[in-house]
């Protein structure tokens, strides 16, 4: 009797499993709350005279890299607690604009537009200020709009032949591009922009990472990756291999994964549009007449 009562359904260790992806997604929206306030206090600090490697724009990089952890498990949490909820879903949503919205926005901003310097122009550098606040707003929409369309669609994969099964996003997930921008933010020492060219190419970089996020090309999800039960030996030594590298070599590593699966969109899409042009189309048989 005593084994049935503690293991029966409604009981109350049941209802607070409830509690703990909660408890992950408030973890992630705190890093974003804490990022925020981490770049504005770098920003500070900067326009101070201090230009060398800013600590606070770095812990604010950090704070995004962490949070997208927390992301990656409050949805796995929930599904192996069977606690999945339509409450749980949006407030991960609101975190998510938040922490990879909002914080990586704020924070591609500060580090690569604020400081820019144009030869004694200040016109050229007002422009680049006015482009660094649209970009950076344009950012927030596009991923914003990224989790409005996930939300929304019951399943959102294309039913186009060709197109992305289960095992891919449409469209760049809101947590990579803002670890895109993190990753920059890291790999540069967290030294504040202040060459104009870097900061174009820098929001270009932001456009295109913005753009990407509404599109509908493909990104692999590895939902079906089980680190747990690895299929084979070689597979548990690289993934050994990969945290040590990132432990010892944080920044390229970082920097080069991030950039290898923002691009990986890009490739896909453009080796499809190759192979569609140039592969041999086939010819209809003739019809004889009479």
């Amino acid at each position: 009797m005593l084994t049935k009562h503690l293991y029966h359904p409604d009981h109350r260790p049941r209802k607070a499993a409830y509690a703990l992806p909660t408890l992950f997604t408030a973890g992630n929206l705190f890093l974003g709350f804490a990022a925020i306030i981490k770049a504005f206090q770098g920003g500070m600090a900067a326009s101070s005279g201090a230009l060398a490697s800013n600590r606070h724009l770095e812990l604010a990089a950090i704070m995004i890299g962490i949070a997208i952890l927390l992301d990656g498990l409050d949805g796995r949490i929930a599904r192996l607690t069977n606690t999945v909820s339509d409450f749980g879903r949006e407030l991960d949503s609101l975190a998510d604009v938040i922490t990879f919205g909002i914080a990586p926005a704020v924070l591609a901003f500060i580090w690569g537009v604020q400081f820019v310097e144009t030869a004694d122009n200040p016109v050229i550098r007002e422009q680049l200020h006015r482009a660094g606040y649209f970009v950076a707003f344009l950012f927030l929409l596009c991923g914003a709009s990224r989790l409005a369309r996930f939300n929304i669609t019951t399943n959102p994969v294309p039913k186009n032949p060709g197109r992305p099964d289960r095992k891919y996003f449409v469209g760049l997930p809101i947590p990579a591009a803002a670890g895109f921008v993190a990753a920059v933010v890291y790999a540069a020492d967290s030294i504040p922009v202040q060459f104009w060219v870097f900061t174009v190419i820098w929001l270009f970089s932001l456009g295109l990472v913005s753009f990407l996020m509404v599109s509908t090309w493909r990104y692999r999800s590895f939902k079906d990756l089980n680190l747990l039960r690895p299929r084979s030996p070689l597979m548990v030594v690289l993934f050994g291999a990969l945290i040590y590298a990132i432990l010892n070599y944080s920044q390229p590593v970082l920097l080069a994964m991030a950039g290898t699966y923002v691009s990986s969109g890009v490739i896909v899409r453009a080796a499809g549009i190759i192979r569609r042009r140039f592969s041999p189309r086939r010819e209809l048989p003739e019809t004889q007449v009479g």
